[in-house]
Formats: C-alpha cells, sequence, structure tokens
C-alpha cells in the first residue's frame, strides 16, 4: 500500500504515545494526511509532573506539552481535540467520532490509553473525593488543598506515594490506606517498599495497612468530611485522592475481529491482527522478546519510544520494539529509578545501602536480571538496562564484584549476552 500523499494515517489518542507518532511519521518523511484524534481539549503532554512538580505549583502545564498546538497546524497535522473518538469500523476503514464525523484510515494507529480504575464507594461524588489522571484533575486537586488541611489517599502505589509526597509539601496532613503490608510491595518488593515507607513516615504521614474506603462521609454543602475504613475506622479529611490502579481503553474496538486481552494485543511490531492497524502506549499488550511473553506498560518512557516505533512500521519499517521500560518516582528528596520489568523475582540483590537510600537492586528470576531499581543511582540504572536487555543468567558474586571494582555495567553486559 502507498504511504505518500494520498493515505490517510488515522492515531486516535492524542497522548504521548500518539504524540511521539505524529511527530515519528512527519520527521520520517511521511506527507500523507495525518489525523490525530483525543479526547482532551489539550495537545498531547507529559503526564508524570501531574502528581509531582505541577501537582505543587512549581512547574508549569506549557512545560509539559509535547509540541504547542502551532506545530500541528505548522506540520499539517489534522488535530482534532476535545473529540472522542467512539468506534472502529475495521471492514469500513473508518473512525467514528463523537461529534458525529468519521474519518477514513489507510492505517490507524490506536493509543487510546489507560483510565482510572473506577471505584464504586458511597459518597465518591461528594466534593472533596478526587482520581488524578488529567491536568484538570490535579488543578482541581492542588485547589482543594490550599482550602484543605488533611488528606486520606487511597493506595500506595507510585501515584499514591507521589500524590502523598506533593501534598505533604503543601502542608496537608496526610493518612494512607493500603490493602497489603507495605507501601509499593507488589512492584518493589518489602525491602525496598520499607524503605519508601520509612522516607513518608520521617514526613509525617500516617500509614493504615491492611484496609481500603469503605465510605466516604460527608453533605452535599460540606463535601467531604471522613473517610470510613474496611476495619472500621473513621478519619476526617477534606481532601481524598483514590489510586487503585487504571485499565486500558479498548472500547472503541469492541465489535472488531482486533484481538484484547488485558488492552490491544500486538506483535513485536505493534501490529494488532487486523490488517494497517496499529497499536502502542498504555493500551497496547505487547510481544516482548526480551521477556519472553506479552506486556502491557503504563510508563511515560514506554509511551514515548513505542509511539515512535509505531511510526515507523506504519511506515513499513519493520522495527521491532524491544525496549527495556524505564521509569522515574520522586519523593521529597529522593529521587528512584527502576528499569526493566519484574512480575516476580526470586533474588533481590543489593549493592550499596538501603537504610541509607543510595543502592541499586536487582530483581532476579532464574538467574536472569528482570529489573533494575536506582536509589539515587540514575546512571547506574540506565548503565544497568543492559543486563536487562541480555536476558542471560548472571552469576550475583560477579555482579556484585564487578561494581564493587567499577565496572561499566554494559560492558559485563556485553559479556554475558555473548556467552
Amino acid at each position: 500500500m502507498s504511504t505518500g500523499a494520498r493515505s490517510t494515517f488515522a492515531v486516535i489518542g492524542a497522548n504521548l504515545a500518539g504524540g511521539a507518532a505524529v511527530t515519528g511519521l512527519r520527521e520520517r518523511g511521511f506527507d500523507g494526511r495525518i489525523v490525530l484524534i483525543g479526547a482532551e481539549e489539550h495537545p498531547p503532554y507529559e503526564r508524570p509532573p501531574l502528581s509531582k512538580a505541577y501537582l505543587r505549583g512549581e512547574r508549569a502545564f506549557e512545560d509539559a506539552i509535547l509540541h504547542p498546538q502551532e506545530w500541528y497546524r505548522d506540520n499539517d497535522v489534522d488535530a482534532r481535540f476535545g473529540v472522542r473518538a467512539t468506534r472502529l469500523d475495521t471492514d469500513a476503514a473508518t473512525v467514528e467520532l463523537d461529534d458525529g464525523s468519521t474519518v477514513h484510515y489507510d492505517r490507524a494507529l490506536i493509543a487510546t490509553g489507560a483510565r482510572n480504575r473506577a471505584f464504586d464507594l458511597p459518597g465518591r461524588d461528594l466534593d472533596g473525593v478526587f482520581q488524578l489522571r488529567t491536568r484538570e484533575d490535579a488543578d482541581r486537586i492542588r485547589e482543594r488543598a490550599r482550602l484543605g488541611t488533611r488528606a486520606v489517599v487511597v493506595g500506595a502505589g507510585f501515584i499514591g506515594c507521589e500524590v502523598a509526597a506533593s501534598l505533604r509539601h503543601l502542608g496537608v496532613e496526610i493518612d494512607i490506606l493500603d490493602r497489603g503490608n507495605v507501601a509499593l510491595q507488589r512492584v518493589l518488593g518489602e525491602e525496598a517498599g520499607s524503605m519508601v515507607e520509612r522516607l513518608h513516615l520521617e514526613h509525617g504521614v500516617r500509614f493504615h495497612h491492611r484496609a481500603t474506603a469503605e465510605r466516604f462521609e460527608g453533605s452535599a454543602a460540606s463535601g467531604l468530611q471522613a473517610v470510613i475504613t474496611t476495619d472500621g475506622r473513621r478519619i476526617e479529611c477534606d481532601l481524598a485522592v483514590v489510586g487503585v490502579g487504571v485499565e486500558p481503553v479498548t472500547e472503541i474496538v469492541a465489535g472488531t475481529d482486533i484481538r484484547t486481552d488485558n488492552g490491544i494485543v500486538t506483535d513485536l511490531f505493534l501490529r494488532t491482527n487486523v490488517p494497517n492497524v496499529f497499536a502502542a502506549g498504555d493500551v497496547a499488550n505487547t510481544e516482548s522478546a526480551i521477556f519472553g511473553r506479552h506486556l502491557r506498560v503504563e510508563h511515560w518512557d514506554n509511551a514515548i519510544k513505542s509511539g515512535g516505533v509505531a511510526a515507523r512500521n506504519m511506515l513499513g519499517d519493520g522495527a521491532g520494539y524491544d525496549e527495556v521500560h524505564w521509569f522515574w518516582s520522586d519523593q521529597y528528596d529522593v529521587e528512584m529509578q527502576y528499569a526493566g520489568h519484574a512480575l516476580e523475582w526470586d533474588r533481590f540483590v543489593v549493592w550499596g545501602s538501603v537504610e541509607d537510600r543510595d543502592f541499586l537492586g536487582f530483581y532476579i528470576h532464574q538467574g536472569i536480571v528482570r529489573g533494575v531499581l536506582g536509589v539515587n543511582r540514575g546512571r547506574d540504572v540506565r548503565r544497568s538496562m543492559a543486563l536487562v536487555h541480555a536476558a542471560s543468567p548472571v552469576d550475583e558474586r560477579e555482579l556484585l564484584r564487578s561494581l564493587d571494582a567499577g565496572v561499566d555495567l554494559r560492558a559485563l553486559a556485553s559479556t554475558i549476552g555473548a556467552a
């Protein structure tokens, strides 16, 4: 199929993945028609600052935008911001929009992302109960924090912990509800999760484990007044932020032959099982050669990189997506970076000091490094990504000896991969 001026590429989702794909298409010389469709009024922007610097009022929203509005006009992109795609018709090769219009495509990229998981609890509609996903959500939370004095954060994952740290910075008292035994236990494990929890405790945050919200109390006149927990506590507050995970937005492909399973399933080249339809970003459950399974990843880094690779493959480049996923989290004065995707591990090998919050932690499963956590060790994490990419057994003692000797882990990874 031609990818020249007579072709139309529809990018469904004006988020980072969609924005990166549009950028990649133009940078690689595609001179056909591009239609970028996004439900939010804003052009694609970075979401990580929403729980960090933007929520604290330290970063302007304009700094988080991938390209200013004029870029799309100057690069001849038909940007439909504030318009939601409602249905993909793969037989007719069209995208139906909620304004009643229809877009014909020759190739389409689904980058619809994820949405916050719904919670059906009494009082969820009270003024003062929030979730965080968009710029407007962050604005409302910050405004409420200026008026309030005490908040309950439901969920001790990364979003919950980052929101808690940002609200403490604004002077808000914080209680965190968590179903587990320690913060971030599912992602980081007990040892590293306990380190994060101690950090919050030192800043006056209170944790309530093995419990979550049962209902929100208040009135239409007064708004939120308290959270009632599943273990019978009543925590007075005037602000609650619920962070209980996200789910992929896949309704647009309902009734089509496109395969879904925890997202839209793609191969290594980000192709769905239907010709000329691709998927990228949070919504894509993509084949991973590194991990030997499909993965759906909800990180900023993955959105940008997969959007770029999707653009290449829409143009017929045949570029496999084999990136090692990476993200960061700033909480108070501690920077954490994580590379890889360790769903399970049998060994957590530490170099440095967890107690002093200065270490590298390797999540090892059956002898293979599947994930690396660095606390105040950003450069070392980036060098460790080669170990994850090698996906070959590593000798733990040799790994630690190499670190002690100052060996660049990229060199160690090359010897492992060649073995």
